[in-house]
């Protein structure tokens, strides 16, 4: 917010430090802005997934003729148009407490990294950026990583049902694979979840920073909109091969399916590129694409904007 104050006789725009929001306010803006935007990406999201792991159980030749056209199409004939929406619930109940913790994680750690000593430049704070958001993506999926989980088996699945809901999924995974079935791919999840984040914040608050330098007058909304989208497209290109192994392992033993991955990340890694070439790393891209845009702009501007609202209530 600008307010004109008046400088050795000259009319000047001063640019006010904004409202601070409580610790409540603050997880309930993140956790709406995560659920919101990922309801409204939601049917791509679940053609992402359908694609990255259709690799696991399909050949080369159906792979070759599969498109985002003709999977959607299948999901309207066989499953119907609610079924883009398989796991939302699920995705909504992980997504209000991980978008809860990673923002409010995000803020505490910039400040206690703002802490180290010389801590100054701009550079400085690109770093600041990026190491907080890192480590409060790992933070928030370590802290809802079987929400996660559950949320890729049940997206997943398509003509034939085996698990039932959350709870179902929760219980019938314990049972047949242990609890460290909940977290089967943390690994391989904080190692592109950390980066991801990483990425997203950083390039985010860059390019906010830098607009709002220079085009101050524009709206908050449109920047943070803006921003966003553009910091979804390139968290998601430096990580999207390790965010296909991450779902595949996740989905290993699912329905009582037999292993397809019998070694390590690497070994995932080096059996893709065999049998489906080093494209097979990407595939789920374009959907993928067409998600974050929107859907990374839509999380921070309603963050932002929630922020705003909630600090005008706070101050009145």
């Amino acid at each position: 917010m600008q307010t004109e104050a008046r400088v050795g006789g000259v009319r000047k725009l001063v640019q006010q430090p904004p409202q601070q929001i409580g610790t409540v306010s603050h997880l309930l803006a993140g956790g709406v802005a995560g659920a919101f935007s990922k309801t409204c990406t939601a049917p791509l999201a679940r053609l992402t997934i359908l694609f990255q792991v259709q690799g696991m159980h399909s050949n080369v030749a159906t792979l070759r003729k599969a498109s985002i056209w003709n999977e959607a199409s299948r999901i309207i004939h066989e499953e119907g148009f609610r079924a883009f929406w398989k796991g939302n619930l699920v995705t909504i109940a992980h997504r209000l407490p991980y978008s809860s913790v990673n923002f409010y994680s995000y803020e505490h750690y910039k400040k206690l990294l703002r802490m180290v000593p010389g801590v100054q430049s701009g550079w400085d704070n690109v770093c600041i950026n990026f190491v907080g958001g890192g480590l409060a993506g790992m933070t928030a999926a370590t802290s809802t990583y079987p929400l996660d989980l559950v949320r890729t088996r049940l997206a997943a699945q398509t003509n034939f049902t085996y698990y039932r809901g959350i709870g179902h999924a929760l219980q019938t995974i314990c049972k047949e694979e242990g609890i460290f079935g909940l977290y089967k791919g943390l690994g391989t999840t904080l190692l592109t979840v950390g980066p991801n984040i990483a990425i997203s914040f950083s390039v985010y608050e860059t390019l906010r920073s830098f607009w709002q330098s220079n085009r101050s007058d524009d709206s908050a909304v449109v920047v943070s909109l803006a921003c966003g989208s553009l910091s979804g497209i390139a968290s998601s290109s430096a990580t999207f091969p390790l965010d296909l192994v991450r779902r595949r392992r996740q989905l290993e033993g699912a329905g009582g399916r037999a292993r397809v991955y019998t070694t390590g990340i690497f070994g995932m890694f080096r059996h893709i590129i065999q049998t489906e070439g080093v494209r097979g790393l990407y595939r789920g891209i374009l959907p993928e694409y067409y998600k974050v845009v929107p859907g990374v702009g839509i999380c921070f501007m309603t963050y932002e904007t929630l922020k705003m609202l909630l600090a005008d209530i706070a101050a009145a």
